[in-house]
């Protein structure tokens, strides 16, 4: 395994007050996807906004009710929306791992987000025991793109990242060897040129190493 001392340094963004992000998940719909109100999602971030810590807190509707599928188009980049790779028809179908619990309500608090640029050219078998050895927890695909729609800048070239709490398991019961990951497209491949510096959901082997790719992880999920 990469020794962790020699890992790059984490990158953290300050997040928008939780009242800012709201309005931005209002103006894009997502409410309306999680079929829940719009007042109820301001209501939300108003009560929690008296809680969070002074590096503030990313608001997040439960990946049941705002799938992947319907909240990567609305990324952006570059004036480019966001997609989910043509090979991952399953993506919604990737839920949270065992260590990964979530709050039992539509919405949730993240806290403590980190992009995990240390861990990058580890692979997702090597930083997930790392990562619960320092008592934090992977991010869910859908976190990781809703940290993108606040903060589109976290995602840049050369510093991405996975989001190895969310997993596809088969009916057999063993793990599906896909790991997500949020980057930007290149435009190559079946990509298809007019989607080049787009926001991408793809996905890597959980045994190989990117040197592109962090881990991002935070240190609690909150109701």
């Amino acid at each position: 395994m990469p020794e962790l001392t020699s890992a790059v340094s984490a990158v953290h963004s300050v997040l928008p007050p939780l009242g800012a992000q709201a309005e931005r998940l209002v103006a894009l719909g997502v409410h309306e996807t999680a079929r829940l109100s719009a007042a109820d999602l301001r209501a939300f971030a108003a009560a929690a906004e008296t809680t969070v810590p002074a590096d503030g807190a990313l608001l997040a509707v439960r990946p049941d009710l705002a799938p992947a599928s319907a909240l990567a188009p609305l990324l952006r980049r570059d004036g480019k929306a966001g997609f989910v790779v043509v090979d991952m028809p399953d993506v919604d179908d990737f839920g949270p791992i065992g260590t990964v619990s979530l709050p039992d309500a539509p919405l949730y608090l993240l806290t403590g987000l980190d992009r995990g640029d240390r861990m990058a050219n580890w692979s997702p078998d090597e930083a997930l025991p790392a990562l619960t050895a320092e008592d934090r927890t992977p991010l869910l695909l859908t976190e990781g793109i809703h940290w993108v729609l606040q903060r589109p800048e976290v995602l840049e070239r050369n510093h991405c990242f996975m989001t190895i709490g969310s997993r596809l398991r088969k009916p057999t019961g063993a793990l599906d060897a896909r790991t997500p990951a949020l980057w930007i497209s290149n435009g190559t491949g079946r990509d298809g040129r007019e989607r080049r510096d787009a926001p991408k959901v793809g996905w890597c082997w959980a045994g190989n190493r990117h040197t592109w790719l962090g881990f991002a992880s935070a240190t609690g999920r909150h109701p």
